[in-house]
């Protein structure tokens, strides 16, 4: 699979802040749950300020950087390049995919160009087609099934859907969208190579415990 040997992980943490509430912060939640054995973390938090967003990212870059998990930041190019992060996560309204990765080789800043990764939202085969031709590394699919969160998206896809559009794209796709515990094994069958969460993680009593439980089924360990 194209992409695979750059991919090693399965789950992908999306940050959302507002959802840490049995915790201090964003940032302790993070920990817990790369204490569990997550291995990459979106920074996805829109609604900051460009220079509290960049604070953030710095402080996120030093914790992914203790755990060895990739830090992506959600459509700023710019803050992935200036904290050094492992790669950006573009969404439909982003600049384009291709557009990233010509400035990624252009750029003199970069010593490990090749090593930088791409992801991006998609929701539907079209999308993901596009993403995959203009040079992304991976993608996001979904929502798979109802979730309040993305319901601006339209309809759910539901695993026919997702099975039909993953079987045609060749870089590793991760579901996304209600994907809790119990539905793992089946968007795996469904030709998911990894899935995205956001509340199944921060919503969580035991983050913790929780990334780790997740991780174990994504590694068919139950």
């Amino acid at each position: 699979m194209k992409g695979k040997d750059k991919i090693n992980f399965r789950l992908y943490l999306i940050t959302d802040r507002t959802l840490v509430t049995r915790h201090p912060s964003l940032v302790t939640a993070v920990e817990l749950a790369l204490k569990g054995g997550v291995k990459a973390v979106q920074l996805r938090e829109k609604d900051i300020t460009t220079r509290e967003l960049l604070d953030l990212a710095y402080r996120m870059r030093v914790l992914t950087n203790k755990y060895k998990a990739k830090l992506f930041i959600n459509d700023r190019f710019d803050i992935a390049l200036a904290v050094g992060a492992d790669g950006v996560h573009l969404t439909q309204n982003s600049i384009p995919v291709h557009a990233v990765r010509k400035a990624v080789h252009a750029s003199r800043i970069m010593r490990h160009a090749s090593r930088f990764l791409i992801g991006v939202s998609t929701h539907s085969l079209n999308e993901a087609k596009a993403a995959e031709k203009g040079g992304a590394d991976f993608i996001t699919l979904g929502p798979v099934y109802r979730t309040p969160s993305k319901m601006k998206y339209g309809a759910p896809l539901g695993l026919d859907a997702f099975h039909k559009v993953s079987g045609r794209i060749k870089v590793p796709v991760f579901a996304l969208g209600g994907v809790k515990g119990d539905k793992i094994r089946d968007v795996r069958d469904a030709g998911a190579y990894g899935v995205a969460m956001i509340s199944g993680i921060f919503g969580a009593d035991d983050i913790q415990g929780k990334a780790k439980a997740l991780i174990d089924i994504l590694r068919n360990k139950h």
